[in-house]
């Protein structure tokens, strides 16, 4: 079981030892130290605060809300909403901040606390450090019973985010319409069961199937939305006879797409197409993450923009779009960022764009698929005991394939003729990620295999 501290925000599985795991003690703790840092030299504040349908959810919130109230900071209850939602609630409410329930791709067993500020963006990675320091030494003042904070629960900022999606000027909702639309949505057992058909509604999408739809938090499967958990999604598109299968994680960030036949558009491709779709209508440049397909970067050429990489992570990513002032970017994961609408990877923008993109094509998804350079990822991982000495074995490989240019900005990504392979540790596991990218499946899973057992006989 673990307790991971990162960039990511405050992430752990439910239960055990404080300190070892993300139990009632350390979840007051980080949400007394985010409160206590965001209300420096403010008389009062506003925090707004979402959760997943996750099982731990409610328990968490109930925690976390409390803990604010006794530091005297009123809070806006969203209830069962999507980490995007929380986002542009800050801006709509004009709160001081927002924190996000949710372990988003994780399983059943996680929660976190993600931390936003008043722009309703990741907090900073100094900012970030603060809140550990702050935690670890407890030094909180709560409020007098004449000053805590208040309540108030509201519901509707789903619908606005909803609104404002449908108001956004490259979604075409009447192209969309127009189509005639069947979808097979996979909305794992959390709020992507709510917002999702909600959205496909708004946009005259009429036919809407959901699988997983009850909004329990247990799982029907692992809930990263990866190849080998949607058979079931992939099944129901073909049985169904629908346009496209779509699937969400729990918190309704990351977003990927399958084919009418069943098969998978790929979630390296839903950041390449929405990006083809935006650079068709703005003129402009793009960001991903350096794990992330390079087909990114030839349709951004294609368009006449430029491409930077960054590292992984939201934060990162957002941090580099802002540098090269791009129009679109996001991560290979399906995490799709739109800086004009908010500076948030969001399922639900990704989508209208998608099928605004679809019906602007006039063609099914897996023609639109076959326009794009075809490249392939392996994805894998390896899972990390204690005390790892990381840094070392990443020494170990460097020094291995010292003939090959490497970049170690994130991890270590080792480039080969017209491959590549990245490595690095996770920022919401115990694990170190092995991507892999090749014109060919096969050459990509050899390169993976082979730095895995690398990295194996290098602990």
């Amino acid at each position: 079981m673990a307790l991971i501290k990162s960039i990511s925000g405050i992430r752990g599985t439910i239960g055990g030892k404080p300190g070892d795991n993300l139990t009632p003690v350390d979840i007051v703790k980080f949400a007394a130290a985010y409160g206590t840092i965001m209300a420096e030299g403010k008389e009062r504040i506003k925090i707004v605060i979402g959760r997943d349908g996750r099982i731990s959810g409610a328990m968490v919130q109930d925690l976390v809300i409390n803990t604010l109230t006794g530091l005297g900071i009123d809070v806006v209850d969203l209830g069962l909403s999507t980490t995007p939602t929380v986002e542009v609630a800050v801006k709509m409410a004009k709160a001081d901040g927002g924190i996000i329930l949710t372990a988003s791709h994780n399983p059943k067993e996680w929660n976190a606390l993600k931390l936003l500020n008043e722009e309703g963006e990741f907090i900073s990675a100094e900012t970030g450090a603060r809140v550990l320091e702050l935690a670890a030494k407890e030094e909180f003042v709560f409020a007098s019973v004449d000053k805590l904070g208040t309540v108030t629960k509201d519901d509707s900022y789903g619908q606005l985010h909803i609104d404002a999606i449908l108001q956004y000027p490259l979604v075409n909702t009447a192209s969309i319409a127009n189509q005639n639309f069947k979808v097979v949505v996979d909305a794992i057992n959390s709020t992507g069961a709510i917002y999702v058909p909600a959205l496909l509604k708004a946009l005259g999408v009429n036919e809407v199937i959901v699988l997983n739809g009850e909004v329990n938090g247990k799982f029907a499967h692992n809930p990263e939305p990866l190849p080998e958990h949607l058979s079931q999604l992939c099944n129901e598109v073909v049985k169904q006879q629908a346009d496209l299968g779509i699937a969400v994680d729990p918190d309704v960030d990351r977003l990927c797409f399958v084919n009418e036949d069943g098969t998978l558009f790929g979630e390296e491709y839903t950041l390449v197409a929405v990006a083809d779709y935006v650079l068709s209508k703005r003129k402009g440049n793009t960001v991903s993450n350096m794990s992330s397909t390079k087909a990114l970067k030839e349709v951004t050429l294609k368009h006449g923009g430029s491409y930077a990489p960054s590292a992984v992570g939201e934060v990162n990513v957002v941090k580099k779009m802002k540098e090269t002032n791009a129009v679109i970017g996001g991560e290979g994961n399906g995490g799709i960022i739109v800086p004009d609408f908010h500076y948030g990877r969001d399922a639900l923008i990704g989508i209208a764009l998608f099928l605004s993109h679809l019906a602007d094509q006039k063609k099914g998804i897996k023609s639109l698929r076959g326009t794009y350079p075809d490249y392939f990822i392996s994805k894998n991982k390896i899972e990390l005991q204690s005390g790892v000495d990381v840094p070392g074995i990443f020494e170990k490989i460097k020094v291995k394939y010292k003939n090959q240019p490497i970049n170690t900005e994130d991890g270590l990504k080792i480039e080969f003729e017209n491959d590549w392979v990245h490595l690095r540790t996770s920022n919401t596991e115990p694990i170190i990620r092995i991507y892999s990218e090749s014109n060919f499946e096969t050459t990509a899973d050899n390169i993976a295999r082979r730095l895995m057992q690398d990295i194996r006989e290098s602990i």
